[in-house]
């Protein structure tokens, strides 16, 4: 068979409307077999599809090259090049493209191994028209959920990278703010405190009054800008990860709390705590942040309990602190790992709300997760997951 360099495309294949009016699916055909070529090009211009027939794998390809298409029907068995080795081709001409095998019964196995080279479907000489005309469908249908699928992932890349370019000018920008603030708020501070220590006894009742609220307020002022200070650095902190004993870790961080109130009656159950990997040094502020909340959280119990313990779940540990404390209302979630947002009026509880934004993003950045639960005067546990170590 010589190769030709003019396609076969089927007479009178007119299309009506009936099948993607505004662009139709184009087909090429690709067997040794003139005659059955040219029937099949026919059949399917019949049933508006654009074909093109080939009776050699090289023009076929040249085709491709050429113009687009949008599935190949090809047989496996061809003296220049068996089907196979025209889809591989193909392949690297267009990825997109979908490919169908056409073989005899004595040539399944071969035509099975074709799938497994990237073939989407076979069909078996000689030709049913209601076996086709499906198995052209499906294969086209799939690829446009390629199509449309790829192109939601760029797009899902394309803001990915949109919001972690936003990510880095706002914690520039935090850095930036909280760093500036830091100067004049401590001056502030030192001006107030000269002033109420000098002319304390100079100043009227209702002045000192007045002065001991604005220090107060710069005090924090104070705490809200280190908060801020502290939340943009870890943006730009690098992680020094290593394997890290979390049993250590836990009762080096009680001792410090424990000893800033030895006079409060605390019942703690530790259960065994595997090790994970992670910086030492950040998890280390994770437990101080979780356990300095359920000691602030259980002051008004008489029989406070904290517990400390841990899950295994899919190749990473569940870590979790549960306390007996105030708890909170679910009903706002949402709030609890947003910076400087508080379930509790600070009159009950003292604190910035800067805590729990910083485990958040601590956890998040060793590509784990944190989640809490609890209930109005009932207690609250948190939860939060970290790569297990081997």
């Amino acid at each position: 068979m010589q190769l030709k360099s003019s396609p076969y495309v089927p007479p009178d294949a007119q299309l009506d409307g009936a099948r993607h009016v505004s662009s139709p699916s184009r087909v090429i055909v690709v067997d040794d077999e003139v005659a059955q070529m040219r029937a099949l090009c026919e059949t399917l211009g019949d049933h508006h599809y654009e074909v093109e027939g080939y009776s050699a794998a090289g023009s076929a390809l040249a085709a491709l090259r050429e113009r687009r298409f949008d599935l190949l029907l090809t047989d496996l068995m061809m003296p220049e090049m068996d089907g196979i080795t025209l889809l591989q081709a193909a392949h690297q001409i267009d990825p997109d493209l979908v490919a169908i095998i056409m073989t005899g019964e004595g040539t399944i196995i071969s035509a099975v191994d074709a799938m497994k080279s990237g073939a989407l479907d076979y069909i078996l000489k000689p030709f049913k028209l209601s076996v086709v005309l499906p198995v052209l469908e499906r294969a086209l249908g799939i690829r446009d959920l390629r199509i449309k699928n790829a192109i939601l992932e760029a797009r899902e890349r394309e803001h990915m990278l949109e919001l972690e370019a936003a990510l880095k000018d706002l914690e520039a920008f935090s850095y930036s703010v909280s760093h500036d603030l830091h100067a004049p708020v401590r001056i502030a501070g030192s001006y107030l405190t000269m002033l109420s220590e000098d002319f304390s006894e100079q100043l009227p009742a209702e002045a000192s009054r007045f002065l001991n609220v604005a220090q107060r307020s710069i005090d924090h002022m104070r705490q809200l800008v280190d908060d801020l200070l502290r939340l943009a650095r870890l943006g730009r902190q690098p992680l020094a990860k290593r394997r890290v004993n979390m049993e250590a870790l836990v009762q080096e961080v009680l001792a410090e709390l424990l000893a800033t109130a030895p006079e409060r009656e605390i019942a703690i159950e530790t259960d065994e705590l595997p090790a994970c990997v992670g910086d030492v040094g950040l998890l280390r502020q994770v437990y101080f942040n979780l356990l300095s909340n359920a000691l602030k959280f259980t002051r008004d119990r008489q029989a406070p309990l904290i517990q400390i313990g841990a899950r295994p779940e899919d190749g990473q540990s569940v870590y979790f602190v549960r306390d007996n404390g105030a708890g909170f209302d679910m009903r706002y979630e949402a709030k609890l790992f947003a910076a400087f947002q508080r379930l509790h009026s600070s009159a009950e509880f003292e604190g910035s709300g800067i805590g729990l934004s910083i485990t958040h993003k601590i956890i998040e950045r060793h590509g784990g997760r944190i989640w809490g639960e609890g209930e109005p005067d009932r207690g609250a546990t948190f939860y939060f997951t970290l790569p297990a170590a081997t």
